[in-house]
């Protein structure tokens, strides 16, 4: 092109034209200096070479302004500024971000990982698993989670970011299909977070704060989990509810107020490390109260005394009436109160007590285990019937370490908090790896020194209590905080109610991101709200979700739930992260320098180990929720192109796949065909023949290459638009039948020529087709111009040449579609000449289609006056039964008999025609050059067929044996008196006499074998038959579309086969 252009230029001569102010214009023999042309075109000389491309190419330097125009909206927390398109226009100008790394990832992360885990549960993990199995289950967590921020960070890193966080990077680096499925199964695991801080808050309200605020209460002990949960559901409901309104009415409430809530959290902390530092000198005075080595609920008892003196006179106390029938000394007693002692201790000893050691190692038991201090001298109960209905503090979940490790997971989450806000910052790609790994770090040391610390200051009878019921039903954490255990209530109850609105302000915006991908087509209806975007349906869609977790009521049955969800999304972030580095995509290039794929391999492992450490059957459902999902978009979802890096994968597993294939052709029992459909097109560009392709879907069934061909006359230059348009038809017509494979439209000079670079180039490697498909030309004789059904001849040449299979399907149009289905009937094998077993193999094929199912198998082959026909039919079955094919066997015997008037006149007229197409053949200097052509062709053609003879004498096998061929053309060519005497019995006309003998043959046979055929198979479904191959010189080839035409006179659906010279089906297995 750009030859063209200089050439162009260089024809512009340099002058001078004269202007109104006399100053004439600066010329050049390289720049068109008309006023026409510098109007339109490009305002200037500079780059005159390049001022045609400027529509498609613009300058650097209006792309680098557009660039550094570009803004990057962020998730909806500056006041929705995620409106729809139609309402861009009227927006007002969005100020630059400029939130650094502290203020924009580092506290948000912070405040989104520490939570209602660490103040409600934390400290019965410790007492239940010990420090020990905590800090391996802390570690464990934590290191998940410092793996995925890694990748992420690289994942980050590597170009802009926009709002969506996490469901972006996944999606834009594994595709649509992982990235839809991965993000719903991220909105759940924030959905169902969500729930999971609701309960908590509840249970910080009704627990701790206000316990008469109950609505649900229990008579008795064994029914108080019981009320909890359904106060839970009550409250959890109308919590849920008011809160969904505060996201509903105004979300930038809740951005305002994150601070306040963050400010809660660290205040929490603080008070908690204070607390700690203040035990060394003053441990603080929360006293528990044991009967024998049990510990006791302290609620309805003020003092840890069986009886006491007042006045000198010995009076029980209310203790004694919780385990005896009266409040007299000779009351009937529960015999564990009556053998034991009741010893008051101190449940926050102190750093400096030893009580570290106590706690080191695990105790684990079943629901409804009393809480005991270990190594703590008791008498063992003898009846423990009576046990339940005492205020012992018991376990109220059976626990075990997996379901630790499914509780604790969530309070190490939320570390996408930071790439969520990437909008808002003032340097993304510097400000989310450092933010969000210090924010892990410092977690991650709190964490591990919160777990050592509550095992060094407080009792192991505390630490298993899980609601505080020993200690006059404070929060456990709360009795070791400083400067008083309100601190950490309110601050804990201020930071799960911050947590629950955070998570549904982000939950709904994530499902409206991945609704208006368009990449979940039943989810587009959530992708619409508000006018200023606020995503109303998304939210109640949310609520409704949220609502099922906290109907679960549970805080510990919730947590593993979200657990599952969270672990999938971090396992794909690992996943997206060393695939790309694995692969070596040209456009990974993050400037997180600090990953490697093992390390992300690694995290990935670790999720998966998570997932069913934690809970089997959840990571099992969990699993099953994202591959549904991944298989729904994949069948149903809006086709994505994001240059994810599983088409890179694709790509890499298909360049293997493929050098793997070059090395060695296919094993006979590998061998199936590969298929490539030459189709033509209409002027209008549309597919001629569309059942060549239902047929091509019922041959293949799905499997192997299926390469669909066309040429378009022409060059590229010219026909590009129509090629472009024939080739988006064929693609659909592919699609209606449901024809698995690739189109390939070839521009050409002529048609001959277009298919012989079809035949010879398609395909790829290993992967290249071996049999061609192709339609009878049912016009070539009514059609003018004889290169129809020349091309048609030259292609079964290039087939054969090629090595390759053909088929060619006469009456393809009657040929059923695919949602046919034929009844009873048989397809017919008339297998003539054996051409590696080609006609076997066909219909079996056929047969695993449901169309051709019902249908039968039967073979017909030929016997001479001279052959066994008896023995070449057992022959013939014990063949099919070695092949595992059935199939009705017939052998038919063509006898020897007189060539027919019939012949004759047939042969006569074919030859007729054929001086008739000579006589309008082109001029004679074009003869010539064609016949010196075939001179060389033939040449050449018959010096490879010498060649080869000794190479491979065994491609061909035919019916008959090789001695009775020779002798039969021996006969015809010693015997020419015989010849004659037939012809004198017919009292033959004189033009019969200058007929072509060899003529004559092929016909009689023809007209022979037509006969049989129309005899035994007219009313078949589909007749196979042996497609001889073209004469050697070209001068009779059309003739041979006659002797084609009659042998397939008079039958409906025909499949002509020719085998491609190599066995494809054998009897070995």
């Amino acid at each position: 092109m750009a030859g063209a252009v200089l050439a162009k230029w260089s024809w512009i001569r340099p002058q001078e034209s004269g202007h109104s102010d006399g100053n004439p214009k600066e010329s050049s023999p390289f720049i068109n200096n008309t006023d026409n042309d510098k109007g339109t075109l490009y305002d200037g000389k500079n780059m005159a070479l390049f001022e045609e491309e400027m529509d498609s190419n613009p300058m650097v330097s209006s792309l680098l302004s557009n660039l550094a125009n570009y803004t990057n909206l962020t998730q909806g927390v500056r006041e929705h500024e995620e409106a729809d398109e139609e309402e861009e226009a009227k927006k007002k100008a969005v100020t630059s971000p400029q939130m650094g790394t502290f203020i924009g990832v580092y506290l948000p992360c912070l405040q989104n990982i520490l939570g209602v885990i660490l103040f409600l549960r934390m400290t019965w993990i410790v007492g239940t698993a010990g420090i020990l199995e905590t800090f391996i289950i802390v570690a464990m967590c934590c290191t998940c989670t410092m793996l995925t921020a890694i990748s992420m960070s690289a994942i980050a890193t590597n170009g802009v970011v926009p709002a969506g966080g996490s469901y972006y990077m996944i999606s834009r680096s594994l595709g649509p299909e992982f990235g839809g499925a991965v993000g719903l199964c991220f909105y759940l695991g924030t959905t169902f977070a969500g729930a999971m801080y609701i309960l908590g808050t509840i249970e910080i309200l009704l627990t701790y704060i206000v316990p008469s605020a109950a609505i649900f209460k229990a008579e008795d002990k064994e029914h108080e989990a019981e009320a909890l949960l359904n106060n839970m559901r009550v409250y959890g409901t109308c919590c849920l509810a008011l809160m969904s309104l505060v996201v509903f009415v105004g979300v930038k409430y809740v951005n305002k107020l994150a601070l306040v809530f963050l400010a809660c959290v660290v205040l929490s902390i603080l008070a908690i490390y204070a607390g700690v530092i203040k035990t060394i000198f003053e441990p603080p005075d929360f006293p528990i109260c044991l009967l024998g080595n049990r510990s006791l609920q302290n609620h309805n008892f003020d003092k840890c005394l069986k009886t006491e003196e007042i006045d000198n006179v010995t009076v029980t106390t209310q203790l004694w009436s919780l385990f005896c029938d009266g409040p007299s000394l000779n009351a009937s007693c529960n015999d564990y109160f009556r053998d034991n002692d009741v010893t008051q201790v101190q449940g926050i000893p102190g750093l400096l007590s030893g009580v570290i050691s106590e706690n080191m190692w695990s105790t684990y038991g079943p629901a409804g285990m009393l809480v005991e201090k270990i190594n703590f001298p008791s008498k063992p109960a003898t009846n423990t019937s009576q046990d339940v209905y005492m205020p012992y503090v018991v376990n109220d979940i059976a626990t075990f370490f997996t379901l630790l490790v499914g509780i604790y997971f969530p309070s190490v989450t939320g570390i996408m908090a930071g790439s969520n806000r990437s909008g808002d910052l003032r340097d993304a790609q510097k400000s989310i790896p450092i933010g969000t790994i210090l924010a892990i770090a410092t977690t991650t040391f709190i964490y591990l020194s919160c777990v050592v610390l509550f095992g060094a200051c407080i009792d192991g009878t505390v630490l298993r209590d899980k609601f505080g019921d020993s200690v006059k039903g404070n929060l456990v954490i709360g009795t070791l905080s400083w400067p008083s255990p309100w601190v950490i209530v309110i601050g804990s109850f201020f930071s799960c109610c911050g947590a629950g609105l955070q998570s549904l302000t982000g939950a709904p915006r994530l499902l409206q991101a991945i609704a208006r991908d368009g990449i979940v087509p039943f989810l587009e209806v959530f992708g619409h709200g508000k006018a200023n975007g606020e995503p109303t349906w998304a939210l109640l869609l949310t609520a409704a979700i949220c609502e099922t977790g906290i109907l679960i009521a549970s805080l510990d049955a919730v947590a593993p739930i979200l657990s599952m969800f969270f672990l999938m999304c971090y396992l794909f972030v690992n996943l997206a992260c060393a695939l790309q580095t694995l692969l070596r995509t040209p456009n990974w290039r993050p400037r997180f320098k600090f990953y490697h794929w093992a390390l992300s391999f690694l995290g990935m492992s670790l999720c998966l180990a998570l997932m069913f450490i934690s809970s089997w059957y959840y990571a099992l459902v969990a699993m099953m929720i994202a591959g549904c999902i991944y298989k729904y978009i994949e069948y149903r979802g809006a086709e994505k192109e994001w240059g994810d890096g599983i088409r890179g994968l694709s790509l890499n597993a298909a360049r293997y796949a493929l050098m793997r294939l070059e090395e060695a052709p296919p094993h006979t029992k590998n061998w199936r065909p590969q298929v490539m459909v030459l189709l033509n097109v209409d002027s209008e560009m549309s597919v001629k023949h569309p059942r060549l392709l239902s047929f091509t879907t019922q041959l293949k069934a799905g499997k192997g290459l299926t390469i669909v061909g066309n040429v378009l006359e022409g060059t590229y230059l010219t026909k590009e638009t129509e090629a472009k348009r024939a080739e988006a038809n064929i693609k659909s017509a592919m699609s209606a039948e449901k024809t698995k494979g690739f189109c390939h439209v070839v521009v050409s000079s002529n048609l001959r020529d277009g298919f012989s670079y079809l035949i010879q180039s398609a395909g790829l490697g290993g992967m290249k087709h071996n049999t061609v498909l192709m339609a009878w030309p049912g016009t070539w004789k009514q059609s003018n111009d004889p290169q129809s059904w020349r091309n048609f001849i030259e292609t079964i040449r290039e087939t054969t040449a090629a090595h390759q299979a053909l088929l060619v399907a006469k009456n393809v149009d009657s040929f059923p579609t695919n949602q046919d289905r034929l009844g009873e009937g048989t397809i017919d094998v008339w297998w003539i000449v054996h051409d590696g077993g080609m006609l076997m193999l066909l219909p079996f094929l056929l047969r695993q289609h449901k169309v051709w199912r019902k249908c039968k198998m039967r073979i017909f082959t030929v016997a001479q006056m001279d052959d066994n026909s008896i023995q070449m039919k057992k022959d013939l079955q014990t063949f099919l039964y070695h092949l595992r094919l059935d199939a009705e066997v017939e052998v038919v015997e063509m006898h020897d008999s007189d060539i027919s008037a019939f012949t004759y006149e047939k042969t006569l007229v074919m030859e007729q025609r054929s001086q008739m197409l000579k006589q309008m053949q082109l001029s004679r200097t074009e003869r010539e050059r064609e016949a010196q052509l075939i001179h060389d062709r033939n040449t050449a053609s018959h010096a490879a067929m010498n060649d080869k003879a000794d190479a491979a004498p065994e491609r061909v096998h035919m019916t008959w044996t090789k001695e009775k061929f020779f002798t039969e053309r021996n006969r015809h060519r010693v015997e020419p008196n015989a010849n004659m005497a037939v012809r004198d019995m017919f009292n033959m006309k004189p033009e019969w006499e200058s007929l072509n003998q060899s003529n004559v043959r092929r016909m009689h046979t023809a007209v022979k074998l037509n006969e049989v055929v129309v005899n035994k198979s007219q009313g078949a479904h589909l007749v196979l038959l042996n497609m001889p191959g073209p004469p050697r010189n070209r001068g009779g080839d059309e003739n041979y579309m006659e002797f084609l035409e009659v042998l397939l006179e008079g039958l409906n659906r025909v499949l002509l086969v020719r085998g491609g010279g190599r066995e494809v089906i054998t009897i070995y297995s």
